[in-house]
């Protein structure tokens, strides 16, 4: 049941023994794709690396912690695994749930989770609980049921959950042969700046790299209560998957930006929806529009000057955009044309005579 994922890949930084039973569906190993284009676009002067996380099994970075919380969930030989979620924790919790065998419980806020993530709980057999209220309170649920000796909790509360995360900041310097000088990423429930963090700095402790990159997180304005220094008790944005106004690892993520001299600073919704057409339309990558959150971060900072020439940039994008068709449709901002079957028809259509 191995496989070859980020902990058989990684063993060495990760708290696993020879003896671990892994629960893997080969996550990882995502593309770092060069964007030329999108830097053209915005008439920069610096490299631009898109980590696509969006191809990982489930279509999100969170494989990479749940194989590792999943892994040490059979270990500890519980009974049922169980999360709160905005849909993407959900998604992966219950595929490697059914990949070991376990009861998978998954709270969600009602009506506040996209199709396309619902989907996925529902498929693998999760046991799915829509919340009358929001994530937050969701959360606070859970923490309670991970109060009894057979449930684990697998949202980023839980240690491996981050451990696992940083393997992703591994296969940038591995893939670059270096650090990069920025790093931006949407910032939610902020497990992913903390865990690549983390993963940057193990990797200079052992030697692998040289430098550190500057942290740059970046949350929805409607969910920004790291940027606003205080709870966010009804977090509103279109980027379903950062809709938290008080996040787990927020104390880590505000280390995280302040150790690496970089920040957290906000985007609007509008900002993360010209960001999602823009990445789609220049460079053929399609994400969610969280996952647009870095790139909106990418757009403002460039035009604060705040990217040195000649850096070298990596933008982390989280989730696959069919996690939630509906928005990309509205947001394309073009419909499909229904003509007669000949060729005429479509000439016009097109707009060639």
């Amino acid at each position: 049941m191995g496989g070859h994922g980020v902990i058989q890949r990684y063993r060495e930084f990760l708290p696993v023994s020879q003896d671990t039973c892994i629960i893997s569906l080969n996550e990882g190993n995502t593309p770092l794709i060069e964007s030329h284009n999108l830097v053209q676009a915005l008439g920069g002067g610096f490299r631009l690396f898109i980590k696509y996380e969006g191809l990982n099994p489930t279509a999100s970075f969170k494989d990479r912690g749940m194989t590792l919380a999943v892994t040490k969930a059979v270990e500890k030989d519980v009974r049922a695994i169980v999360c709160a979620s905005t849909g993407n924790t959900s998604a992966s919790a219950a595929a490697y749930a059914s990949r070991a065998g376990l009861t998978c419980v998954v709270l969600i806020p009602e009506g506040k989770i996209s199709y396309g993530k619902m989907a996925q709980a529902l498929i693998h057999g999760a046991k799915t609980i829509e919340v009358r209220g929001n994530f937050d309170e969701a959360l606070e649920l859970v923490r309670e049921l991970g109060l009894r000796d057979d449930i684990e909790i697998v949202n980023s509360i839980n240690p491996f959950r981050i451990q696992g995360q940083k393997t992703a900041a591994f296969e940038v310097c591995d893939d670059l042969g270096a650090s990069p000088d920025m790093h931006f990423l949407p910032v939610g429930n902020a497990g992913n700046i903390t865990s690549y963090w983390m993963g940057y700095k193990e990797y200079k402790d052992a030697e692998r790299i040289e430098s550190l990159p500057v942290m740059m997180g970046w949350q929805a304005e409607g969910a920004a209560p790291i940027v606003r220094g205080e709870i966010v008790d009804a977090p509103e944005t279109v980027a379903t998957a950062i809709r938290i106004g008080n996040p787990a690892s927020w104390q880590l993520a505000i280390e995280a930006s302040e150790e690496s001299s970089g920040a957290i600073d906000s985007v609007t919704d509008e900002e993360i929806l010209d960001a999602h057409r823009m990445l789609a339309r220049t460079e053929g990558v399609f994400v969610e529009p969280a996952s647009a959150a870095g790139i909106a971060g990418i757009v403002k900072s460039n035009a604060r000057g705040e990217i040195p020439q000649g850096s070298t940039v990596v933008v982390t994008v989280t989730g696959h955009g069919l996690k939630d068709p509906a928005i990309a449709i509205d947001n394309s901002a073009a419909r499909s044309v229904v003509v007669e079957p000949d060729l005429e028809s479509v000439l016009n259509a097109i707009g060639v005579q």
